[in-house]
């Protein structure tokens, strides 16, 4: 009776509770229905066949019940652990990615660091190099000016006689472009003033004309003014004055005073 109402059932899949259900009211009602078809007299062996067909019957159903929800409880234990497995690995990944972002971020931040650093670093020395050459240049002019200043102190100087005024007549005589030696100048002073520099002929040709030769050189006024040479005094007696023009004289009348042997 119990099996027919067992297989007439058409409801969904048993569970596990109910599995364990029916087989215990299959063992229940076993037991109860030959405990009433059992005569009085024979009260202790109906008893112990009661309880020995059921049980086997009902230990066959339990048994199968135990093993499906042993097949179950071991399907879904394997279910769960590749599950598990399988978001463990995905977490794994996911871990590994973001840890491999996170170093190539790092790095990133680092070189950019690095390129920062390394630029500042050659702005720095750019920048010193930079000073140091305005620095070099600076004191170049600096020296250079005070070589100008020193120059200009120092400048030169010429005895207050007759060999410092040939020597002063013939730096200005060079810087004029007029031709001429120590020489020239010395022998030709000599015999024309003694190397005096107020000199003056007054018994020649020009004197009886009112225009006396004058100074170291004996140059009369008008050709002193002709051949004043520019930067000496205008004062025919000046030594050097007179020098540089007569210098300037015979350069244009004979080529330079180192060619004059005589009265000129």
């Amino acid at each position: 009776m119990l099996k027919n109402i067992a297989a007439r059932g058409r409801s969904p899949k048993l569970t596990k509770l109910h599995k364990y259900s029916v087989a215990g009211v299959a063992t229940l009602g076993a037991a109860t229905l030959a405990f009433s078809l059992a005569p009085g007299g024979s009260h202790t062996t109906t008893d112990a066949a009661a309880s020995t067909a059921p049980v086997a019957y009902s230990g066959k159903q339990i048994k199968g019940v135990e093993s499906d929800v042993a097949g179950t409880s071991a399907a879904d234990l394997k279910a769960k652990t590749i599950e598990a497995k399988h978001k463990a690995a995905d977490s794994a990944a996911a871990a590994k990615k973001k840890a491999a972002q996170a170093a190539a971020a790092k790095k990133k931040a680092a070189a950019q660091a690095d390129a920062k650093k390394a630029a500042a670093q050659a702005d720095a020395r750019k920048k010193a190099a930079a000073q140091a050459d305005a620095r070099k240049k600076a004191a170049a002019a600096s020296r250079s000016t005070q070589r100008i200043k020193m120059q200009t102190v120092s400048a030169k100087t010429y005895a207050n006689n007759l060999d410092g005024w040939i020597r002063e007549s013939l730096d200005i005589m060079k810087a004029k472009g007029i031709p001429g030696s120590y020489h020239g100048l010395h022998k030709n002073i000599m015999r024309e003033s003694s190397g005096n520099p107020m000199a003056i002929n007054d018994w020649d040709i020009n004197a009886i004309n009112g225009i006396p030769s004058k100074g170291l050189l004996q140059v009369i006024p008008p050709t002193f003014k002709a051949y004043h040479v520019e930067g000496t005094s205008w004062d025919i007696y000046n030594p050097v004055a007179n020098i540089t023009a007569a210098a300037n004289y015979a350069a244009d009348k004979y080529g330079s005073m180192d060619n004059v042997n005589s009265a000129y």
